[in-house]
C-alpha cells in the first residue's frame, strides 16, 4: 500500500495552467475597466504599487503570481495553483461586481 501523501501527488493537469492564464488576463482587463470607471484598488499592496502606474502595478502583481505558480510546478504542489485559481476567480468576480455596480449607480 502506498502511503497517503504519495497517493495525493499526481501529474500536474494542463487545465490548471490554462485556467490560471485566462484568470490573469481577465484580472488585468477587469481591473483596467474598473479603474477607468473610477473604481479604486481594494488591495493595499496593489494600491501602493499603483503609484508607479496602473499597468506597471498590474504587471508586477502578475509577475508575483507567475513566480508562485512556477514554484508550485517546480515543487509539484498543484493545490497551490488550484488555490490561486480560486483566489483569482474571486478577484475577477469582485471586479465584475464593482463594474456592474458602478454601471447601475451611474444610471441613477
Amino acid at each position: 500500500m502506498i502511503p497517503f501523501p504519495l497517493r495525493m501527488r499526481r501529474e500536474f493537469p494542463q487545465a490548471f495552467i490554462t485556467t490560471f492564464v485566462v484568470l490573469q488576463v481577465l484580472d488585468i482587463l477587469t481591473t483596467m475597466m474598473g479603474l477607468q470607471m473610477g473604481a479604486h484598488e481594494a488591495s493595499v499592496f496593489i494600491g501602493r504599487l499603483m503609484k508607479v502606474g496602473p499597468v506597471a502595478a498590474l504587471l508586477i502583481a502578475k509577475l508575483f503570481a507567475v513566480l508562485l505558480v512556477t514554484a508550485a510546478l517546480r515543487f509539484k504542489r498543484p493545490r497551490v495553483v488550484v488555490f490561486l485559481n480560486y483566489w483569482f476567480a474571486l478577484i475577477v468576480s469582485w471586479n465584475l461586481a464593482m463594474i456592474a455596480w458602478s454601471l447601475t449607480a451611474g444610471s441613477r
